[in-house]
This record gives structure tokens, C-alpha cells and sequence, in this order.
């Protein structure tokens, strides 16, 4: 059996593609490489370099690869960001999944598996289940949700089958800790290595449930062979929240440092978030999840091995009205 990962030299994607190997599937990685790196691609892993919004190249992949299976993890998944760059965010976001769609329609593809978020969710009481309507409060949102839409339809339409997992704020080794716009644990741990403050949006009193990825990926990539799990949507990811503040705190003891603290305007975000977990149980079966100190360790014990990375300014900035400063560009600030 042939699949393709896209986004599959980034963080989740290259964890999949890994496990995908590991279960005997022959993986090809679609990858523009704008968040990922060669180095998370494995060995046995054929790579493409190239983006999912271009057509030609998607149509001219699924002819010679005849892929039995897709995993579409590729994405600009800064949800914050969005607000700034909604024509690239839908661009990227939405056509590249609907020209990945057409060809898995065409090709008669097994299985569309496909990464949502619990952004889809937007400001509803947790804890967010999947039978509760979907009211998002960004673009990054909004476009997750019409893709698991247009899934839907294309079920219904042309007998597709697909599974929508909805994973929120994955963390763990290959993490792209250069990123400045999403990925919180990643932030505070480059800013720590290079000797910087740690940035807190507000009050650091908002709450989230972080994920470790040994508990996301390897879910991800078996369920394809669970049949229960098709033409379903699933929550995936930790059960346990906590603060911001708690998080930075539990951040620097992991990496043996006395943070330094400094809260920035606050900016639009949901307060609290944290999502339920029973239907993931149902379907794929109850496991022990890393605890957040051992999944930091692990994580840390990997970033001092690679090292900071310089985080680079959008270049792409489409509203800049309300924008947090620091997420200026750098010429913007001189």
C-alpha cells in the first residue's frame, strides 16, 4: 500500500510518515518545506519537494504514485496569524486541500485522512465535543472547517471515505521552534536558549491542554486500518490544561533556567480551551498519556541537541490594523 503525507517533513506530518514505515506502508512526503526541514524526512521515505496548491504537480503525483491513502497534514496552522493573512491562509489552507481532494476522488483513494483543529470549535464552553456546533473565531478556523465540510459532501457525493482528527497544541521533538506565531512551547523554549525573556500575550491566565506527539501520531497513522474510525470526526490530544503561566513556569524547570517574564498586550484568542477526549477512547482505545513534565524532558533533551533557531518575520502580511507589535515586521520597528 502506497500513501502520501503531505506537510510530511514538518512536526505531526514527519511523525506520521515515520510511523506509516514503521506499519509496513511504502510513504511519500509532500513537503514545500516553508515549516519543515529534510531532516525530519526518514530514510525510507520518498520525498517531493513542492506545494499542495500546485495543481499540476498534486494531479502528476497521484498518477505515478497511485496512492492507496492520504494523510493531509500540510497547512499554515498559526491561528492567531490568520487574522493577517487571509488570502494566503485560505489559499494554502482550503485550495490546497480541495486540489488534494479532486485527486483522491478521482484516483479512488481508500481513506482521506485529514488534520483539523480544535479551532473549528472557536469561543464554546468546553469541553469541546464533536457534536457541538462549529462556531470558529479566526480564518485559520474557518478554513479547517470548510475543508472538513467539503469531506463530508465528497462522501456523501462520490462514497470517499475520509477520518477528521482535530488535535490542539501538539508538542514534542522536530517542533519548529524558530517559529514566532504559533507553537507556545516551542516560543518559549527558543527564547530561552537564547537568553531573551519569555513573551506572554495578557495575563498568562489562559488555559490549554497540551499534547505530547508519541500520543497524537501514532493514532493518526493506524487509523486506517480501524474502520470504525471512517466518516468520523475526533478530538486527539492531552486531557489535562493548564495555564500559561503554569506552562512557561514548567518550560524552565525543564531546561534548568529561571524564566524571566514579560506579559505583552493581550490578543484576540479564546480564554480557555480544552477538549473531550471519550469518543477517541471509544474508537481507538484507552492508552496513558506522556504527563507534561516527561513530554517537556523529551522535548528538551532534543532542542539543546539542535539548538535555537532565528525566528524569521512573515513576509506576506496582508492587514496589518491591530496587529500585535511584535509580530511586526522587523523593518517596521526600526
Amino acid at each position: 500500500m502506497t500513501v502520501l503525507v503531505t506537510g510530511g517533513a514538518g512536526f505531526i506530518g514527519s511523525h506520521v510518515a515515520e510511523e506509516l514505515t514503521h506499519l509496513g506502508y511504502q510513504v511519500v512526503v509532500l513537503d514545500d518545506l516553508s515549516g519543515g526541514f529534510l531532516s525530519n524526512v526518514a530514510e525510507k521515505v520518498a520525498f517531493v519537494e513542492g506545494s499542495v496548491i500546485d495543481t499540476a504537480l498534486v494531479q502528476s503525483m497521484f498518477r505515478q504514485y497511485k496512492f492507496d491513502y492520504v494523510f493531509h497534514l500540510a497547512a499554515y496552522a498559526a491561528e492567531g496569524l490568520s487574522h493577517f493573512i487571509r488570502k494566503f491562509n485560505y489559499e494554502n489552507n482550503v485550495l490546497g486541500s480541495i486540489n488534494l481532494i479532486n485527486a483522491a476522488i478521482n484516483h479512488e483513494v481508500k481513506c482521506f485522512v485529514f488534520t483539523s483543529s480544535i479551532a473549528v470549535y472557536g469561543n464554546t464552553q468546553s469541553p469541546l465535543r464533536e457534536d457541538l456546533c462549529p462556531l470558529p473565531e479566526d480564518p485559520y478556523g474557518v478554513a479547517k472547517l470548510a475543508v472538513e465540510q467539503d469531506l463530508r459532501i465528497a462522501q456523501a457525493m462520490f462514497g470517499m471515505p475520509y477520518i477528521i482528527f482535530r488535535p490542539h497544541n501538539v508538542y514534542g521533538e522536530r517542533q519548529n521552534i524558530g517559529d514566532k506565531y504559533r507553537n507556545v512551547i516551542g516560543i518559549i523554549m527558543n527564547q530561552i536558549l537564547q537568553d531573551k525573556p519569555v513573551t506572554i500575550f495578557g495575563d498568562g491566565t489562559q488555559t490549554r491542554a497540551f499534547s505530547y506527539i508519541g500520543d497524537v501520531a501514532p493514532i493518526i497513522a493506524r487509523s486506517i486500518d480501524i474502520h470504525e474510525a471512517y466518516n468520523q470526526v475526533v478530538n486527539i490530544g492531552s486531557d489535562k490544561s493548564c495555564s500559561i503561566n503554569d506552562l512557561a513556569a514548567a518550560v524552565a524547570v525543564a531546561m534548568g533556567v529561571d524564566a524571566r517574564i514579560v506579559h505583552l498586550e493581550p490578543r484576540h484568542e479564546i480564554q480557555h480551551a480544552f477538549a473531550s477526549h471519550n469518543k477517541m477512547r471509544r474508537i481507538f482505545g484507552a492508552s496513558e498519556q506522556i504527563p507534561l513534565e516527561v513530554g517537556l524532558e523529551r522535548m528538551v533533551s532534543w532542542v539543546k541537541q539542535d539548538g535555537s533557531r532565528v525566528s524569521l518575520d512573515f513576509m506576506n502580511i496582508e492587514i496589518m490594523s491591530k496587529m500585535p507589535e511584535s509580530w511586526l515586521p522587523s523593518e517596521m520597528l526600526d
